[in-house]
């Protein structure tokens, strides 16, 4: 696609190595390859990942066997070398292959076999100290996936294997690595390494085995490809790069919940301008003065007006304000607050501006300035008038302060800067019934896009103070929702709620 620029190509299931030359690019595509195939692996990729296909493995048991190999189809002289060392070093060295004693299916497969002596894998794996990865036949095996799942400490031997992510992960601290010119001298090795280092590797193994489950005990897709992008993000940002220590001190990163999906640099983003949406129902008055302000910024590339009323037509095209830039009317099924938040296709700049349809108070160079802050602080909500919530020591509660104080910990979307993929996860990523009581209660659609934010980034709002104290003495004194006696109430309800649903995210 697109001759092959800004692919990033993911093959997570085992099988036999296809022929990648006749389909892809070699000089622009990126292959994120999992398994052994020199020529895909060094070639395509540089970033390797892990195969997240693992059975279900029972709890820890003994480990009753100092070596042990589990592999199937290995090559001949493979087998044969591991043979030779289980011959001379008993039963610590125990070589496993295929059952041919037992007929074909899904339990034949979790089954290995040493002469006439039947083993339950992966558990066997759990029994032993050391487990064998060597070079296979196919292009992705699940030997390492299932090694580590098990607790064991792998040995690889497979001159041409690049570990899963070794470019951030110091796999020298959770596995031995032995040239296959010294396969025959891998007991020994093994046997030299002291008992504290073998404890350290286990606890290294676990770590690893950890930041894989996600949540499930198993490599997870989801890890692996977050994992990717955070390795190429490291590339492009490296002074905001994960260090060596998060990648590799247990506790380990958890890839599956990392905690900014965003992935964004304390840069500005490299595109210009933002989209204005205004929800309206019924002021068009007030609407016009706002849209009319708001399109002499600078930076405003569309401005978006969301018609919230049913039970009415917009104005004809006539009689709306001649501006400079795109503007687009959008009518929603139903009335709704979530409306504004939807991730409309006509969004097509990554900041977004909501803004309310009697905010008449900002003026054009207020508003460029809120973009300016904004492009510094990308994945941030950016906004003007500041809310503060804290916990009541005296009632035992949490507190909601509508007045202007020296402390903020929101900013209502009235009138905020925020990234656009915010819009998907307050539409489909919102957990609870937290959406559903926003539309239900019409109230509080900005509590919750707070909330969000700060769950998602965990970074507080930034607060931009206008000239003038934000108060709107003209807007209309008789349809407001604020106005209404329960908004107040509402709300507080509301922060009551959000607070749990906080600490269950």
């Amino acid at each position: 696609w697109d001759r092959g620029t800004n692919h990033l190509l993911f093959n997570m299931l085992p099988g036999g190595p296809p022929d990648y030359n006749t389909a892809l690019d070699t000089d622009k595509e990126t292959l994120n390859c999992p398994k052994f195939n020199i020529k895909v692996c060094l070639t395509l990729t540089d970033i390797p990942a892990a195969i997240f296909q693992s059975p279900v493995f029972l709890p820890c048991s003994p480990r009753r066997h100092f070596l042990l190999s589990s592999q199937m189809g290995l090559h001949p002289e493979y087998r044969e070398d591991l043979e030779a060392l289980q011959a001379k070093h008993g039963e610590s060295v125990l070589v496993l292959d295929k059952c041919t004693n037992l007929s074909e299916g899904v339990l034949s497969v979790r089954k290995r076999c040493h002469k006439h002596q039947v083993f339950d894998y992966p558990q066997v794996l759990q029994e032993a100290t050391f487990c064998v990865v060597l070079r296979g036949a196919r292009l992705g095996q699940a030997a390492l996936s299932d090694v580590l799942q098990a607790g064991c400490v792998p040995v690889v031997i497979a001159d041409s294997y690049v570990l899963p992510f070794s470019e951030v992960l110091d796999w020298k601290r959770a596995s031995v690595v032995v040239p296959e010119e010294k396969m025959s001298d891998v007991y020994s090795i093994l046997q030299s390494i002291p008992q504290r280092q073998i404890e350290e590797m286990q606890r290294q193994v676990r770590a690893r085995r950890e930041s894989w489950s996600a949540p499930r005990e198993q490599w997870d897709s989801e890890a692996i490809a977050l994992a990717t992008l955070q390795i190429i993000n490291d590339r492009i940002y490296p002074y905001a790069a994960i260090s060596y220590e998060e990648w590799n001190d247990p506790p380990a990163v958890k890839w599956s919940s990392v905690s900014n999906p965003l992935f964004l640099p304390l840069i500005p983003p490299q595109s210009q301008g933002f989209t204005a949406i205004v929800l309206t129902y019924d002021r068009v008055e007030s609407l016009f003065r706002v849209i009319t302000e708001v399109s002499k910024v600078p930076s405003l590339s569309k401005l978006l007006v969301v018609w919230n009323n049913q039970n009415k037509n917009p104005p004809e095209d006539s009689l709306w304000p001649k501006i400079r830039v795109p503007l687009k009317v959008v009518r929603t099924a139903e009335n709704k607050l979530s409306n504004r938040f939807f991730p409309y296709d006509e969004i097509e700049t990554e900041a977004v501006l909501a803004i309310d349809d009697d905010i008449i108070m900002l003026t054009s160079d207020e508003l460029q300035f809120g973009y300016e802050v904004w492009r510094e602080f990308p994945d941030r909500l950016v906004g003007y008038p500041g809310r503060l919530h804290l916990w009541d020591h005296e009632m035992s509660k949490w507190k909601y302060e509508s007045e202007w104080t020296n402390e903020v910990s929101m900013v209502l979307t009235g009138a905020a800067f925020y990234h656009k993929y915010f819009n998907y996860l307050y539409t489909y990523k919102m957990p609870g019934d937290i959406k559903n009581w926003v539309d239900a209660h019409m109230n509080c659609e900005d509590i919750a896009m707070n909330f969000l934010v700060a769950n998602v980034t965990g970074k507080a709002v930034i607060k931009v103070t206008p000239r003038k104290k934000f108060k709107c003495p003209e807007c209309t004194a008789i349809d407001g929702l604020s106005l209404d006696q329960t908004h107040m109430v509402e709300r507080w309800v509301s922060l009551q709620l959000k607070v749990v649903e906080h600490e269950s995210w």
